[in-house]
């Protein structure tokens, strides 16, 4: 059985936390291996919403192993949080969720540090979450991090967090002495409370690869969202690419089979940064409610525009995709027309594949191919057949654009709300072929 990498292939927010529980039903280890509780996965289990931040979008498959692993950074508060949110919908968490020993965490002085950067930027924030996650992973790198590991020798994580106060109480991050106190005796006890749920999550990875267990690896964030691979500096602070699977988790690349790349049927984006096919006006907020896009984390409403080849083609190369999961295809069911970003002009030249360097992207301008819209529902469609010519004719332009089989449609947030062309498990993307071009 393969190891699957499931990764968002544009700036988060593409519906990954859907697909990965669709998938889940086969699988037997579901492993998140980076980001925080900056991450919303959102999950809809008969029209109510389930929104997973650290936890694994394979929670609700009691047969699936869900791990939290080293390169995820823990806000013990958000993960117990949502524990008790699982449980209060009767869902079982504890029996088949692990967490890494290894895995840093977050804490108050981080938040604190995090807030205050974004102002020292004015009008240049990033529009981050809010959460820390930047200074905690900023601090892992320093190697002043606290891991979770630490929360359990208590005179070590003393000494540790002491440094951490010297270090950032000249900024007027920490506060006092008794602040310090009330964090240490917090976190010592955030500590016995994660005991039951570590576990060695290197060690199930390697056994179940050698088993040849079903394995998701899950992505937080996207693509264009990755610290040396996304728009930089208006990324997160992690690598959301595949590869990222590979450094976080301690596994072999050669062990993973398949890269899946969740891709939205248009464009969305939070916070900061280019989005060279950005649409304003009443145009972008009829994309916006149509695809009730409001960030399942912060509420905030996402920037919204046209689909961007461009952009997807460098996802595709640097996450090795070899399938493509496009969701939210109903938002798009009552414009009179799409349109698909099929390059940039940038002072006189056509670019096809995405530059590096910064100033492209802000100077950039779309060049689109242009259809007209099916004006007609897809929302719950389940066959490929049962689509519209022209939604399916915009599918395929996708389809070729990219170069990437495509696996899966998704026209709804509920399960069975989604057109499957191919299965996930077995030795090749197999099984019977339901669609053609038109």
């Amino acid at each position: 059985m393969p190891v699957v990498a499931i990764v968002g292939a544009q700036w988060g927010d593409e519906g990954k936390g859907k697909i990965v529980d669709l998938f889940s039903e086969g699988a037997d280890l579901v492993v998140r291996f980076q980001g925080g509780a900056n991450a919303g996965h959102t999950i809809s289990r008969k029209g109510c919403p389930l929104v997973l931040h650290l936890i694994p979008s394979g929670i609700l498959h009691k047969q699936a192993r869900c791990l939290i692993g080293p390169g995820v950074v823990l806000d013990p508060d958000s993960f117990f949080q949502e524990v008790a949110d699982l449980q209060a919908a009767g869902i079982e968490v504890s029996s088949h969720l692990g967490l890494s020993g290894k895995a840093h965490v977050i804490l108050p002085y981080h938040r604190a540090e995090e807030a205050f950067i974004e102002a020292a930027r004015g009008g240049d924030r990033i529009g981050t979450t809010g959460r820390g996650i930047g200074p905690a992973y900023a601090d892992r790198a320093a190697r002043i991090g606290i891991r979770v590991f630490d929360l359990l020798d208590p005179p070590l994580f003393k000494e540790r967090l002491s440094l951490c106060f010297r270090l950032k109480r000249g900024h007027g991050l920490t506060g006092d002495d008794a602040s310090f106190e009330e964090i240490f005796n917090a976190y010592v006890e955030f500590g016995q409370r994660l005991r039951p749920f570590l576990a060695d999550v290197e060690t199930e990875l390697r056994e179940g690869c050698q088993r040849g267990s079903a394995i998701l690896l899950e992505g937080a964030q996207g693509t264009l969202l990755d610290v040396d691979h996304g728009t930089y500096p208006y990324v997160t602070s992690s690598h959301t690419v595949s590869g990222g699977a590979v450094t976080s988790l301690g596994l072999p690349s050669s062990q993973i089979n398949r890269v899946l790349s969740v891709v939205k049927a248009y464009t969305t984006r939070v916070g900061s940064g280019p989005f060279p096919t950005e649409v304003s006006g009443p145009l972008g907020e009829e994309m916006r409610e149509r695809g009730k896009e409001y960030g399942a984390t912060t509420g905030r409403p996402r920037r919204c525009g046209w689909i961007d080849l461009v952009a997807l083609r460098h996802a595709i190369w640097v996450n090795g995709v070899d399938g493509l999961a496009i969701t939210k295809l109903d938002a798009l069911d009552s414009f009179e027309t799409v349109k698909v970003c099929e390059a940039y002009r940038w002072r006189g030249k056509t670019l096809r594949h995405l530059p590096e360097e910064p100033a492209v992207w802000t100077e950039a301008e779309p060049i689109y191919q242009e259809f007209p819209g099916w004006k007609r529902s897809t929302l719950g469609t389940n066959r490929f057949e049962d689509l519209p010519g022209r939604a399916k004719r915009y599918l395929d332009v996708i389809v070729e654009g990219l170069g990437v089989e495509l696996v899966l449609v998704s026209t709804g947030p509920d399960r069975g709300e989604e057109v499957c062309l191919r299965p996930l498990w077995g030795s090749t993307w197999d099984g019977e072929e339901r669609w053609s071009r038109s």
